[in-house]
């Protein structure tokens, strides 16, 4: 059986990196330190709670224990404001570490072979979302962006998660925020960002065990480029009229026997029955000019049967030799992609992390650190709901993802718990669900 992952081991992490993070104050006011700092911002995210620490500070004034301490290891709990000065100097990569523990955590536990897809690669997805506008507020690392009507300024984040069909849950990684990089003139923009994160990570999978997944916007040479180079497969959608030259290629070997090749699928998708019509070429050029890398191609129509109405139509271009036996695996995962914005931005966006909201913008890099910290809680759930039974089985419960955080938060505004693996359990004895 696998082995699950335990909350206080995820937790231990983060209180590491914290704990190495070099003190910035130089005077003697110091009362809070970065461990509770950081734990504190991370336990309202977590419990996706804003006044947690508040009605913990009252509980523990009133009954000498409170759950800021035994959920979360909290000694002395800090006040918004002072979370928010502590961390506006400190730089998002002093909290990345902790997401590759997790990720060798799942990877120890034995659920991560349950992500592993075509050609036994992990399927690692990247897209970028804005998650902070304004055309007053705005820090050092904000993208600024000149209109007639006047300033704006951003702050957009390139996410990576690995995903499988068939998996509800995505597993965060390090995020890579688009900022001003230092000796550049050009704004920065997603393009480096997916480049700085591949260059960066690479050495922490083995070569060619990852399949990157990415939207048009990347499916060019200079990340095919990059991707090759750090011993990278990948599955890249890749439209018509942003890739001229090879769909012009694709016409031309229309002409040459054997080149293009088909495989059609009837599958029953529970009420209908579906035509899957899958087609690809091999060996094609990515772009002009004699240095124009070869790719290979396919694409997948889905057809109502009954109707012959077309359901679905995509193409990608891919590092993966392509047959009757592999073309379906990698079509199924280009479709995997949209994966890191339906269960990675949309739940954070709408059910309850709030992510688009300013938790505090700062002057330097708050924006980032909470947000950082924000995606570390979503990981933290999704790899507790993968791993631990009586987790499933509270969510199954209770439905809606937001009925199980308006219990965590009242629960823990009006009741103490000695720690996390014991409000969890007290949760599922009251619902009566099992294994307990």
């Amino acid at each position: 059986m696998p082995e699950r992952v335990k909350f206080g081991d995820m937790l231990a992490s983060l209180r590491r990196s914290l704990e190495a993070i070099p003190e910035h104050r130089t005077g003697k006011n110091i009362q809070y330190d970065m461990v509770d700092a950081g734990l504190g911002a991370f336990s309202v995210f977590c419990l996706q709670s804003p006044s947690f620490l508040a009605y913990q500070e009252q509980m523990r004034k009133q009954h000498g224990r409170d759950n800021a301490r035994s959920l979360f290891g909290i000694e002395t709990i800090p006040s918004d404001g002072q979370i928010r000065n502590l961390f506006d100097p400190v730089a998002p990569d002093f909290l990345y570490e902790p997401f590759w523990d997790i990720y060798h955590l799942v990877q120890h536990s034995g659920y991560l072979e349950d992500y592993r897809h075509v050609a036994g690669t992990l399927l690692l997805s990247f897209d970028g979302t804005r998650f902070f506008s304004s055309e007053r507020i705005h820090c050092d690392q904000c993208t600024v962006y000149q209109y007639e009507s006047g300033t704006s300024y951003a702050h957009t984040v390139l996410g990576a998660v690995l995903s499988a069909p068939g998996q509800t849950h995505v597993l965060a990684l390090e995020p890579e925020f688009v900022t001003p990089q230092d000796g550049h003139d050009k704004q920065d923009c997603e393009q480096q960002a997916i480049k700085r994160w591949l260059t960066r990570n690479a050495r922490r999978f083995e070569d060619w065990s990852v399949t990157v997944l990415t939207d048009d916007l990347h499916s060019h040479q200079p990340l095919c480029e990059v991707l090759r180079e750090n011993k990278f497969h990948f599955i890249l959608t890749c439209k018509p009229e942003s890739h001229p030259t090879l769909y012009q290629e694709l016409e031309l070997l229309a002409k040459v026997q054997g080149a293009h090749q088909t495989h059609t699928l009837r599958r029953w998708v529970g009420h209908h029955y579906e035509e899957w019509r899958y087609h690809w070429v091999q060996d094609v050029p990515l772009r002009t000019g004699k240095d124009a890398l070869r790719v290979n191609w396919c694409e997948v129509t889905v057809i109502r049967e009954s109707t012959g109405e077309q359901l679905y139509h995509n193409a990608w271009i891919t590092s993966h030799e392509l047959t009757p036996e592999t073309v379906e695996a990698v079509a199924d995962a280009g479709r995997a992609r949209w994966k890191v914005e339906n269960e990675g931005f949309n739940v954070l966006k709408r059910q309850g992390y709030e992510f688009e909201h300013n938790f505090g913008h700062g002057h330097q890099h708050l924006s980032m650190v909470l947000l950082t910290l924000l995606f570390l809680a979503f990981l933290v759930h999704s790899v507790l709901h993968l791993t631990w039974a009586v987790y499933q089985a509270i969510r199954k419960a209770l439905g809606a993802r937001r009925n199980f955080f308006n219990d965590l938060r009242a629960l823990t505004r009006y009741f103490y718990f000695e720690d996390w693996e014991g409000m969890i359990r007290f949760m599922a004895e009251q619902l009566e669900v099992g294994p307990i």
